[in-house]
């Protein structure tokens, strides 16, 4: 089963920076393109780190005179965060201010994967890389999104193609399937339990779908095995059939 790839969804045309691009620089690309971060980048274009604005706002509220910045002073100068806080107070190019390492994605990932890489680093866009780890896009929430805009006759047509006919073996019409608003609904009986609950869980990872109801039922439960047979979970049918 195929899931939309990043390098699909990306923005191609990407907002970036060098190490030693000015910090004012970095704001006004920022604003004149209305984005709310970007990748800095080497002369190879490999990516070095991300600056968002929230770097760029703590860098002000850390500097010198800003309110606040006395007492920021005043934490002990051994820990790594006082080093961290006063180098940024002071930075002045982009290499100085950006997070770092960089938290990329590469073009070929699914969509769920880049999902769970933004999830699990709590992050709101990732610079795209090549198989040498060059940028060549960025995605973003947004970007992920787009996934469950996919219309209901395109999903439904996918399960069929791609669930029911490509991965279980089985005829496009072997179940009835009906999508309303990304939900799925599936009817009808299978001859095998194990096939009824693959047909399920592949259905739930197809892109666009929000839900799936389940109405699914079999002839006979291969979930136990008898005395001597392993049991067939979760292979395609055509497999299960094979003599």
């Amino acid at each position: 089963m195929r899931h939309n790839k990043v390098g699909a969804l990306m923005t191609a045309d990407v907002v970036r920076a060098g190490y030693g691009t000015p910090f004012k620089e970095v704001a006004r690309r920022l604003a004149e393109h209305r984005i709310s971060g970007l990748p800095v980048v080497d002369d190879d274009e490999k990516v070095l780190g991300v600056i968002s604005e929230t770097d760029l706002m703590a860098r002000q509220a850390q500097a010198p005179g800003a309110p606040g910045s006395r007492r920021l002073s005043r934490r002990p100068r051994w820990t790594p965060g006082s080093r961290a806080r006063r180098a940024r107070a002071q930075a002045r190019t982009a290499g100085q201010l950006m997070s770092r390492p960089a938290i990329t994605v590469h073009s070929d990932a699914t969509v769920v994967e880049a999902a769970r890489v933004m999830a699990h680093h709590g992050v709101e866009r990732l610079p795209v890389v090549d198989d040498e780890e060059r940028l060549v896009g960025m995605v973003t929430r947004r970007d992920l999104l787009q996934v469950f805009l996919r219309p209901d006759a395109e999903i439904r047509g996918a399960i069929r193609n791609e669930v029911l006919e490509r991965a279980m073996g089985l005829p496009s019409d072997a179940v009835d399937v009906d999508v309303h608003e990304g939900v799925v609904v599936l009817a009808g009986q299978l001859e095998r339990r194990v096939e009824a609950t693959t047909v399920v869980e592949m259905c739930r990872r197809t892109d666009g779908v929000v839900g799936v109801v389940d109405h699914l039922t079999h002839r006979f439960d291969d979930s136990r095995p008898s005395s001597g047979e392993p049991a067939l979970h979760g292979l395609p049918y055509y497999w299960q059939r094979r003599p």
